[in-house]
């Protein structure tokens, strides 16, 4: 292997560095997005239940929900801000769930940036390899072949080194981003799901003043009489 490298040339460096990169990224993201640990499946059932059965849940329990998921995070906030009415309570929950999507699309972008630019280092080696073997040529490397293999195992090495780095990453790549978007459906799911249960089960507050509550007119305004002009 490490005659391979060093027969590559000096651009096997970045593409060895740009393994490495993607290497750590979709072992880190592959731990990182899982289903279970982002979105735990009787989360919203459990807070549900216990608002049922006690009322209310104390504001320290819902720090706590917070900070160990994501999805717990997002319907914890809900909850948090669920006596300032409907439309407080999901801008809320709409601005949690952009935090923890945006955590989680962490190092993605650079997982799709090596699998753009190794093929790229490869080509170039390519064409630094094959520059290599014409300058072979011009200096006598008809009477010494080796001078020209030198140059097309360059160009050969360096382009399926490129190859072999860019097509995990790319595929890895479009993968987590296919799990972002189903775990972002999730949120939303759960989300929804939790205000519709509570207004189900008539836990939603709501402190706005409805239109039953409005003064009346007086009584005395209302019998006065409309004199016609005489």
């Amino acid at each position: 292997m490490w005659e391979l490298v060093k027969a590559g040339g000096w651009l096997m460096t970045p593409i060895v560095v740009c393994s490495i990169l993607a290497l750590v990224i979709i072992i880190e993201r592959s731990h990182t997005l899982q289903f279970n640990k982002i979105a735990p499946s009787r989360l919203r059932e459990q807070l549900i239940t216990r608002l049922r059965e006690n009322g209310d849940i104390g504001r320290t329990q819902l720090m706590n929900v917070k900070e160990k998921t994501a999805l717990g995070d997002i319907l914890a906030t809900g909850l948090l801000y669920r006596q300032y009415g409907l439309e407080s309570m999901t801008m809320h929950m709409q601005n949690r769930a952009s935090v923890q999507v945006h955590q989680l699309e962490k190092n993605i972008n650079m997982l799709g940036t090596i699998g753009a630019i190794a093929p790229l280092l490869g080509l170039l080696g390519t064409v630094l390899g094959i520059i290599s073997s014409f300058l072979a040529i011009t200096d006598g490397a008809m009477q010494d072949p080796t001078m020209l293999a030198a140059g097309v195992s360059q160009a050969l090495i360096t382009t399926a080194a490129g190859m072999i780095v860019a097509i995990p990453a790319l595929v890895a790549y479009r993968y987590f981003q296919r799990r972002i978007i189903d775990i972002n459906a999730q949120f939303e799911t759960q989300a929804g799901l939790m205000i519709q249960e509570l207004y189900d089960y008539k836990l939603l507050e709501n402190i706005s003043v409805s239109s039953a509550h409005k003064p009346e007119p007086d009584s005395a305004s209302r019998d006065i009489p409309v004199m016609s002009s005489q």
